[in-house]
């Protein structure tokens, strides 16, 4: 089975407590970002792979066990035997194989299940360290594709409660579409658009694409266009970003900004890591800027950074 786990974007991001745990109480709306993906594909046993020999051939590898200098293709097996996994990342792969979020996600879900062996092949296409959880895309997607394989029955609450203890926005994967996330981020809501539509995410929860008294001639919708920007060279930690957080609560409520046209966020609408990251990065401050002159309507920085976006009106 193959998948594309995507990444996403956060459309506001307010830090608004320390807890008595040392997590952060936020809210935020995750907006999924398909333009940008992986690819995931897993294998039982002696399954064929489809993608296997493409990886080994793009990437440097000669065979099993391979680790070229730069690490572009690393493989390793669980001392039990059951998972073998291959990464594959132009630049290199600098984290321990065994313990990216693919094997992790196998792991709970081996533990409760008891499930066969398995071979993940895992693509990293995606940004690393730029604030659009494709890491955490990755461990939902998995989640899904051994319920998938493996006929477990979860469903999305009980695959987004599994996800959940791998991540703080790896829940919202599971679901994949527009959505509030509160607590850590795993408290999640359904949120829709009304009268409003970016890339395509947009409808009423009952699918019907409602109007308002801003609507263009697109039908009864307003119509943008997201674009993901990803800055070479720069990747922030998301625990020096926090250092860097003093917590507040707004004074308008997010989901009120929300239901504002975009042309009104720019200074409604904010990531509260942006003054302590930009502080460190400016040049992150000034491609923000560079977006706004190029004619977006809202622009920000995605999670801790550091990726940022751009919203358009659509003509």
């Amino acid at each position: 089975m193959i998948t594309y786990p995507d990444v996403k974007v956060n459309l506001g991001l307010n830090v608004l407590r320390k807890r008595p745990d040392g997590y952060h109480d936020l809210e935020t709306l995750f907006f999924p970002y398909r333009k940008i993906h992986d690819v995931l594909e897993v294998v039982t046993g002696d399954d064929y792979s489809r993608t296997s020999a493409s990886l080994f051939a793009r990437y440097g590898g000669e065979g099993p066990a391979v680790e070229a200098d730069d690490r572009a293709l690393v493989q390793s097996v669980s001392p039990d035997g059951k998972v073998m996994i291959t990464i594959a990342r132009k630049g290199g792969v600098g984290w321990d194989p065994s313990e990216d979020l693919c094997v992790k996600a196998y792991n709970i879900l081996d533990a409760d299940f008891s499930l066969p062996p398995v071979k993940i092949y895992l693509e990293k296409l995606s940004p690393v360290g730029a604030g659009l959880g494709g890491g955490s895309a990755d461990a939902a997607f998995m989640v899904k594709m051994l319920d998938g394989m493996f006929s477990l029955g979860l469903g999305e609450e009980r695959m987004a409660a599994y996800a959940s203890r791998l991540g703080s926005d790896c829940a919202f994967f599971i679901y994949d579409r527009p959505m509030t996330g509160r607590g850590r981020g795993e408290l999640l809501s359904g949120y829709s658009f009304h009268g409003m539509s970016i890339n395509g995410e947009g409808c009423a929860p009952d699918g019907h694409r409602t109007s308002s008294p801003e609507d263009s001639s697109h039908g009864n919708v307003m119509e943008y266009e997201l674009e993901v920007v990803v800055p070479e060279g720069i990747s922030v930690s998301t625990a020096d970003a926090y250092r860097g957080i003093v917590p507040s609560v707004p004074e308008i409520p997010l989901e009120e900004v929300l239901s504002m046209p975009p042309q009104r966020w720019k200074n409604l609408l904010k990531n509260d890591f942006e003054l302590s990251v930009f502080a460190k990065y400016p040049q992150l401050g000034a491609i923000k800027e560079s977006l706004y002159a190029s004619g977006a309507v809202y622009a920000s920085m995605s999670g801790s950074g550091s990726a940022l976006f751009a919203i358009y009106r659509k003509a």
